[in-house]
């Protein structure tokens, strides 16, 4: 608690100055790094400012790094970080081939107190019952790593719960169950265990998908769950190994009281049934903005109707970004950390440029628009991580931002480049429209990507959704979707209008189609279930082709 007041404090500190804190952590950055092969070629030793270091090292992108990550990978140390790092981390590859970035200790910390430490600090101010001594249901799956020629290892940069027995002991999923290396099998015990206590007080996840994902599941095996509370006994089911089964069963009870309880609850049906399970839960702390939003959104009509959420950070795999401040409020805005990253920004009409003119937190302005360029602790300099941002009020003289899109997920079939966040808003609006639909998933893929199966001459959009409370999607409904994308997109209803792009393609897919396809995309991937993002535009045939077989309408 302390720990959280004096981040915070800090916090404040340095938003009443933010060019002096981004140079200081620039130049002290470069200077615990100047011994390092990499700082060496680019004589960081010398640099005493920011504008030294911006004259001195270009923009980059991954390809810049990644014959010196290989150096790493291979066992040199001192190359770009000094010593060796703690684990080569892995990109998820939402937007292109999965890059391995470099993991440190100085990198973990400052998430921990930069980033944990100020959101309990705001969440324990905005929902004080959090504070009471109540279970989370944490929704983690075990990461798999691989080791790289010098042992390090290679995976996710997901924190483990399993590695520290205290925090263990505040999650309602026993230690022997956060071994178990099967998503499915693993989730099946998050549940079990969670249905168990009536007092759960927070569901947790690092991003709503995985919320969404659990209470889908919940739906499909909610008899078989509920028959296991009432044996005392783990399902036979399950494929876990016999020591993990034997050690779980032990701490399992025969209860058939909660197991009556339950019933009575799920029978009434799935709206609102998260209070009705667990009626002291007091929060659902998970990231639900970008493109986990439509999650958090049908989680909170739905499932876990009257329950706060909380998006507590904006993070990548480069490190900690922003803060939620803000816990309460609709919109998921974040405090820029100006201690974590020191961060440039460019203009979004710059975006094509290879070496773009950036400008610092200082002087970027309200209402416009920005791909973050961020050095971090653990070696990427000036480095474009492909996230554009609108910033959209200051706290202090620090920008508050919200997340747009992904500079590789826009759909272009004639360089009209729409974002998520304008095609998002279009559906939105465009379903908002059709009485009793709600949005359950979606994506899009380029006509080009089916070659002579896209059925048309004109470059066009092909749309996958998944609803509900719509069997069958009439021609006026797609046309719709056009329409209010036209209207929010004038270079796309100039194409229209001109006949150069034609009419998107829309297709109503099965219930379960996207729970699908994200099993064949973790299969295809070393992704972990706990960073996997579900891809927006498509960039491989087979998954289209997946889904096109999935079209009920």
């Amino acid at each position: 608690e302390l720990l959280g007041r004096r981040q915070r404090s800090r916090l404040d500190a340095d938003a009443l100055d933010v060019g002096r804190a981004q140079a200081e952590t620039l130049v002290g950055r470069l200077r615990r790094h100047a011994r390092t092969r990499y700082a060496r070629k680019y004589e960081f030793a010398s640099v005493k400012d920011c504008e030294t270091f911006v004259q001195r090292h270009p923009v980059t992108g991954y390809e810049h790094y990644r014959q010196w990550v290989e150096r790493v990978a291979a066992g040199e140390s001192g190359v770009l970080v000094p010593g060796k790092p703690l684990l080569l981390a892995e990109t998820s590859g939402t937007s292109g081939p999965p890059s391995m970035l470099l993991s440190t200790k100085e990198t973990n910390s400052e998430f921990f107190l930069q980033g944990v430490a100020v959101c309990l600090d705001a969440m324990k101010k905005a929902f004080p019952a959090t504070e009471r001594l109540q279970l989370t249901t944490k929704f983690f799956y075990q990461p798999i790593f691989r080791q790289s020629k010098a042992g390090i290892p290679v995976g996710p940069n997901c924190w483990a719960p399993a590695a520290s027995r205290m925090l263990l002991d505040l999650y309602t999923t026993p230690a022997p169950a956060f071994q178990v290396a099967s998503e499915r099998d693993a989730l099946y015990l998050h549940l079990l265990f969670a249905l168990k206590d009536l007092n759960v007080g927070m569901l947790e996840a690092n991003f709503a998908s995985s919320i969404s994902y659990a209470f889908s599941a919940l739906q499909e095996w909610w008899q078989e769950l509920v028959e296991d509370v009432e044996l005392g006994r783990v399902s036979p089911r399950l494929h876990i190994e016999e020591g993990v089964r034997k050690s779980l069963d032990e701490l399992l009870r025969p209860d058939p009281k909660r197991a009556a309880d339950l019933r009575s609850r799920f029978e009434v049906g799935f709206r609102g049934i998260a209070l009705r399970l667990w009626p002291r839960l007091n929060l659902v702390l998970t990231v639900d903005s970008g493109s986990n939003q439509i999650y958090g959104e049908l989680l909170r009509q739905q499932c876990c109707e009257g329950v706060p959420f909380y998006s507590p950070f904006y993070a990548a795999t480069e490190g900690l970004i922003g803060v939620n401040l803000w816990p309460t409020e609709e919109r998921r805005q974040y405090l820029l950390c100006p201690r974590s990253m020191f961060c440039e920004f460019i203009a979004e009409a710059d975006l094509e440029d290879d070496q773009p003119c950036t400008v610092m937190m200082d002087q970027v302005q309200e209402g416009q628009c920005y791909e973050l360029v961020v050095t971090n602790a653990s070696g990427l300099y000036r480095y474009r991580i492909g996230d554009v941002v609108k910033v959209v009020r200051f706290y202090h003289q620090c920008p508050v931002v919200e997340f747009q899109y992904r500079r590789g997920q826009m759909l272009s079939v004639r360089g009209e480049k729409i974002s998520e966040a304008v095609f998002l808003g279009a559906l939105k609006r465009a379903v908002s429209q059709w009485p009793g639909a709600v949005i359950v998933d979606y994506c899009c893929a380029e006509s080009g990507i089916l070659g002579q199966s896209s059925g048309g001459s004109d470059p066009h959009y092909q749309v996958f959704l998944e609803m509900q409370g719509v069997r069958n999607l009439t021609e006026e409904q797609r046309y719709k979707l056009d329409h209010c994308l036209q209207e929010d997109s004038a270079i796309y209803k100039s194409f229209r209008f001109k006949g150069s792009i034609g009419p998107m393609r829309v297709h109503l897919v099965a219930r379960g189609a996207f729970l699908e396809l994200h099993g064949n995309m973790m299969a295809s991937s070393h992704t972990s279930p706990n960073t996997f993002k579900m891809h927006r535009v498509l960039r491989r045939k087979e998954w289209v082709d997946f889904l096109l077989g999935k079209i009920i309408s």
